[in-house]
Formats: C-alpha cells, sequence, structure tokens
C-alpha cells in the first residue's frame, strides 16, 4: 500500500490525543413557520422499534430518521403541510401518510414486512459476488447525483466513559458535496453548534475524535472507495452472496466480504446492499477487524501518555443511500468505536466508547457558482467548540430537522441544563 493511500485511509479514522482543538461556531436565530412532528415508527405485529427508518416529505428534500429507538422529530414548514410523509424501512413496505392525519405528538407509525420473492432475483443473480461490487463502484456515473448540490445535515458525536455520557456534541452543517463522479473533495461548512464535556470523567486523558464531520461524511464507500475498497485493497478481499431481501419494495443483494485468511493487516468486514435492478449501492454495514491490537492501535492513536496503552475493542460504520428521481445520494452515516485504557499504575482499564452520526435532512442542486472553500468552512481535523449555552434553550435548532436524541442522550441534555441553571 502506497504512502498516500495510507495517508487517506487515516482521516476516516478517529483518533485519540492529548490536545483539544477549537473552531467557532454561528448563533442564527430563525423564526417559527414550521409544524413539528414526533413520534415512533414500528414493526405491526411485534410493535418493536424500526432504528434508522427514513421519513421524507415527498415533492421535497426534506427527510430525517428514527434514532436507535425508532423515535423521529420532524419540521415541515407550512407551506408543505399539504403534503404526505413517505416512511420506509430495509425489508419492509413502504408507507405514505399525508401531513392533515399525522398527529404532533406520540404518533405510532406501523410498518408491515414486505413479501420477499427472491426466487427470480436468486436465479438472475450474478455468479461473482466481487464482480458485481466492482461493477456498482464504476457505475457511479449513472446511479449517483452528477450535479453540484448543498445538503443540509446534523451531526451528533458522544463520548461515553463505561455507560455514563463524558462529552456531547451536535450541530446543524452545510455539505457543499461535489458530483459522485468528481475527485474533488467536499466541504463541510459550520451553521450552529453545541457541546459540553465533562472533563472530570475522562480522567487525565484527554480525547480528540479527529476529523469529526469528516470521518462520517468519509463513509460514502461510492464518492470515497479509496477509504476501503481501493485499487490495492480490494483484490485482498472475498466477496460472497448472502440471502436477497428488499427494501422500498426492490429486490436488493446482499454481498459479504471480508479480507482473505493469508492478509493479516487490519482490513473491513461486512455487508453490501446492492440494488438488482441498477446495481447502486443503497447501503452497506461493516467493521474494522481489530483482532491484530497492535497494527489496529496504529491507525486510530496519534498520540498517548507514555504510561498508558490504547487499543481500540470495536470499530463499526454504516451508510445509508437515498434514491430521487433514479438519482442515489447519501443519506446517512454512523460510527462506533470503544477503546480500552490500561495504565500502567492503575489496577483497572478505562473503556471508552466514541460514537457519531450524521443525517441529511434536506438538499438542493446548486444554483450559484459553486464554492470550494466556503466562508467558516471547517478542516480535516477540526473538533467542534466547548459551547454549552444551547443546551439550555428548548428552541436551539429552530427550524432545522434534527435526530430525536435517545434517552441517554436526553438526560445527558437534562442534566447539562440543570448544571447551568445552578452556575
Amino acid at each position: 500500500m502506497t504512502s498516500a493511500i495510507k495517508n487517506n485511509r487515516q482521516s476516516l479514522f478517529y483518533a485519540l490525543l492529548l490536545t483539544l482543538l477549537f473552531t467557532s461556531f454561528q448563533s442564527i436565530t430563525y423564526a417559527q413557520n414550521s409544524q413539528e412532528f414526533k413520534g415512533k415508527v414500528i414493526d405491526t405485529d411485534s410493535n418493536k422499534a424500526l432504528a434508522l427508518a427514513d421519513l421524507l416529505v415527498i415533492g421535497t428534500n426534506i427527510s430525517t430518521i428514527t434514532n436507535s429507538e425508532g423515535e423521529f422529530i420532524l419540521k415541515v414548514p407550512n407551506k408543505h403541510l399539504d403534503k404526505a410523509v413517505l416512511v420506509s424501512y430495509l425489508g419492509y413496505k413502504k408507507l405514505q401518510i399525508p401531513l392533515i392525519t399525522l398527529k404532533k405528538r406520540n404518533t405510532k407509525i406501523k410498518l408491515i414486512i414486505a413479501a420477499t420473492v427472491l426466487a427470480q432475483v436468486d436465479i438472475n443473480a450474478p455468479k461473482d459476488a466481487e464482480t458485481l461490487v466492482k461493477k456498482t463502484l464504476n457505475l457511479k456515473a449513472d446511479n449517483y447525483l452528477n450535479t453540484e448540490t448543498v445538503m443540509t445535515s446534523f451531526y451528533r458525536e458522544t463520548i461515553k466513559k463505561r455507560n455514563k455520557n463524558a462529552s456531547l456534541s451536535e450541530a446543524v452543517l452545510k455539505i457543499y458535496k461535489y458530483p459522485y463522479v468528481s475527485n474533488r473533495k467536499d466541504a463541510i461548512k459550520l451553521i450552529k453548534a453545541r457541546k459540553n464535556t465533562d472533563y472530570s470523567r475522562l480522567d487525565t486523558l484527554a480525547l480528540k475524535l479527529q476529523g469529526g464531520p469528516f470521518s462520517t461524511l468519509h463513509t460514502d464507500i461510492i464518492k470515497y472507495p479509496e477509504y476501503i475498497f481501493n485499487a490495492d485493497d480490494i483484490d485482498d478481499y472475498t466477496f460472497s452472496f448472502n440471502k436477497s431481501t428488499q427494501i422500498n419494495n426492490k429486490l436488493i443483494f446482499v454481498v459479504h466480504f471480508k479480507q482473505k485468511d493469508n492478509i493479516t493487516r487490519p482490513m473491513y468486514f461486512g455487508k453490501l446492499y446492492i440494488d438488482a435492478e441498477n446495481y447502486a449501492l443503497t447501503s452497506a454495514v461493516y467493521n474494522l477487524n481489530v483482532s491484530n491490537r497492535k497494527q489496529a492501535s496504529k491507525l486510530f492513536v496519534k498520540k498517548k501518555p507514555r504510561k498508558a496503552t490504547v487499543y481500540p475493542t470495536r470499530a463499526s460504520y454504516r451508510v445509508n443511500y437515498r434514491v430521487k428521481n433514479g438519482k442515489w445520494h447519501f443519506g446517512y452515516s454512523n460510527i462506533e468505536l470503544s477503546f480500552k485504557v490500561k495504565w500502567d499504575n492503575k489496577l483497572f482499564n478505562s473503556r471508552y466508547t466514541l460514537q457519531s452520526e450524521m443525517a441529511i435532512t434536506d438538499w438542493d442542486k446548486n444554483t450559484s457558482t459553486f464554492v470550494n472553500k466556503p466562508k467558516n468552512r471547517l478542516k480535516p481535523n477540526t473538533i467542534l467548540a466547548d459551547e454549552a449555552s444551547g443546551f439550555a434553550d428548548p428552541e436551539f435548532w429552530g427550524e432545522y430537522n434534527i435526530i430525536e436524541p435517545e434517552k441517554s442522550i436526553e438526560s445527558a441534555i437534562k442534566k447539562i441544563s440543570k448544571q447551568l441553571k445552578k452556575s
């Protein structure tokens, strides 16, 4: 592997550092001219929560996604209240609901498992899974957005020590996304952010998530194949077919991949979900093989105390794509990393979990001169500045769509708010 590829690949990972870098943020006040809907998406038979279900306002690019508990919050401008919301989830029938019939609070949206007819797709499935994956990567000009777009996204980043939140960051971002056929890197502009860190829970080790929003953005395999399936690495994987499935009533090939047995360096393993009709990648779920602690640590740990041993125990990734008018685009990504920190002079290890997720909540084709370096753009090694004031403001996000906080995050926000009131 060349040094250039190694350096590119490195930016996909988080890193542990001893210092914290800061970036400024803007606070913008928005008038309230939208309606807010809150609820939960569940399986109609079992009542099981459906995490990462998509909700899209039909006729617009306004969307959101359910959290790990199936809960969602969707803000719709008043001018679109005559439209319907489309709810979709992998393996389930999509459901269209007029907004005028949707309750504003505590609504339950029940989805039905799609009856999967797999005989035809199994017969027509390509015999060679590796050839299918390479074809998918080569068809990005046909299947993905080939225009410059400006995407609005919500980003959340948490650090937990054991099971307790030690740091919580949230931001609304503008992503200046170049066409999928372009080699130019996407840019990110910070619109609004808030962060709070309890440094007492981090002992003497300050954690920095190198890349922050860029790390989640770079999970876009189609735009950035060099981080996973670069030309030097792809032949070191074994690809095979799993049982096919459905998404939005379309048949999907499921391809499993893992590093070959003779390859010892850390590589990925997981599943690719590929549209059987046009060979577009619709989603991917994968992990980094961290069984080789020494080599895996080199990918993540940039700096550490001399008396500490730091190594990853888990590194999982997910990316989902959405389709509109026959063109797919990046819609959601999630990264979860777990680390152990062993100190020479301490009996017990410290365990940290670092998680980030990004959801595209709106987008539009760029109608003006596309700017490669927008004002207030983030640098790839930037993290969000400490700014807790927003946690005490229930209207902090205004009309921006966000991912509904999970219970643990809601508790953290309430605790932060109480601490601010006391101070």
